[in-house]
């Protein structure tokens, strides 16, 4: 069995050394073994661990959640779930861009025969800028919820300190920032449903379970209908899976 240290299993996952130190100081990878002299061993299960957490990281999983999951009895059905569920986005995207370079043919042979684009085709670029378009608005939306998400973590300790200092017109913005900040997450949450890893079940829970539920936008820990039972359950877009976006 081989050992790897910190700089190897950095250079294999293609991450800084940094992040392998981070990752041991958070709990979620730990080195097998010490050197003589101190330093982290790495064994070849916690290089397949390592790169099963980066390739979860990189669906958008937050360090947090992953170390839940893996900690978790119901780690490897989890884990199916998810990357299932990634396997259908970039499907749909794939299916999509297919779409897309079949149009750009079309355009480039109507132009070498014709020198004239037929409306039809006309039509098609205008219904594949709309999808760009709501492409890009939706990358704006995620990092307005990226920013609001960090604005609530900050929000009991200055709500608290609005009082006691009674700055009334800061609390009244205060008060407004505050309903935004629900309305974007019921918003984002709207076209949600959950996966339950223990029976399969997708179910949709009612916007106050979403809302309270705890996790992020990948996984939530949250009480499934069917069997009863609390469990990280997988997250997913209906709207995104019928827009094939």
């Amino acid at each position: 069995m081989s050992n790897y240290t910190t700089g190897e299993m950095a250079r294999l996952c293609n991450v800084s050394v940094r992040t392998v130190q981070y990752y041991d100081t958070k709990g979620i990878l730990h080195p097998s073994d010490l050197s003589e002299g101190g330093r982290r061993l790495y064994s070849d299960d916690d290089l397949q661990k390592f790169r099963l957490i980066c390739t979860l990281k990189a669906i958008g999983l937050s360090l947090n959640s992953i170390k839940n999951i893996l900690e978790s009895d119901l780690s490897g059905k989890i884990l199916t779930i998810l990357l299932d569920e990634q396997v259908k986005l970039l499907t749909n995207e794939i299916a999509e861009r297919e779409k897309q370079l079949e149009m750009i043919n079309v355009i480039k042979e109507s132009i070498h025969n014709t020198s004239i684009i037929p409306a039809n085709t006309i039509l098609g670029i205008e219904d594949a800028m709309e999808k760009k378009k709501k492409v890009r608005n939706k990358k704006k939306l995620s990092l307005i919820y990226m920013v609001v998400g960090i604005a609530v973590t900050s929000q009991l300790l200055l709500l608290a300190w609005l009082i006691k200092s009674q700055i009334w017109w800061a609390l009244v913005i205060y008060i407004c920032f505050a309903f935004f900040s629900i309305f974007v997450s019921t918003f984002q949450l709207k076209d949600i449903v959950f996966i339950c890893p223990k029976c399969d079940t997708v179910f949709k829970p009612s916007l106050r379970r979403k809302f309270f539920s705890v996790g992020d936008h990948k996984v939530r820990w949250i009480n499934c209908p069917e069997c009863g039972d609390k469990a990280w359950c997988v997250l997913r877009d209906e709207r995104k899976i019928s827009e094939g976006l």
